[in-house]
C-alpha cells in the first residue's frame, strides 16, 4: 500500500524557514513526478512547487517563487521544500503528491494520484 508521510510543519515567525519533508513508502517513485500542494482556510487547494523524477524541471507558484525549493531525494524515495522568508499569507495545510502513473506535458496531480495527509504550517506576524 502506498504512503506519503509529510512532516515538518510548525508554527513560525514570520521570516522563518521550515523544511517539509513528504516520505513515500510502498512504492518507488525515483520516476515520477512529486509536487506540494497547499490549502489554506476558505481557500481550494493549490499546487505551489513540483519536480520531475529527473529534477531537471520544476515548478513554482508565482506566489512562492524565489522563497521556497523543491528538492528531492530518490535514494530515499523522499520529496522536501525549503520554506525561506515565511509569511503569514503562507498558513496553510500543505499536502505532498506523487503520480500514480506517468504523463507527459506540464507537471500536474490529480485525485487518482497518491497524497499525503497534509501536514500545518501556521506563520505568525
Amino acid at each position: 500500500q502506498v504512503q506519503l508521510v509529510e512532516s515538518g510543519g510548525g508554527l513560525v515567525q514570520a521570516g522563518g524557514s521550515l523544511r517539509l519533508s513528504c516520505a513515500a513508502s510502498g512504492r518507488t517513485f525515483s520516476t515520477y513526478s512529486m509536487g506540494w500542494f497547499r490549502q489554506a482556510p476558505g481557500k481550494e487547494r493549490e499546487m505551489i512547487a513540483a519536480i520531475r523524477w529527473s529534477v531537471a524541471s520544476t515548478y513554482y507558484a508565482d506566489s512562492v517563487k524565489g522563497r521556497f525549493t523543491i528538492s528531492r531525494d530518490n535514494a530515499k524515495n523522499t520529496v522536501y521544500l525549503q520554506m525561506n522568508s515565511l509569511k503569514p499569507e503562507d498558513t496553510a495545510v500543505y499536502y505532498c503528491a506523487a503520480e500514480s502513473r506517468l504523463r507527459l506535458g506540464p507537471l500536474r496531480f490529480g485525485e487518482d494520484d497518491y497524497w499525503g495527509q497534509g501536514t500545518q504550517v501556521t506563520v505568525s506576524s
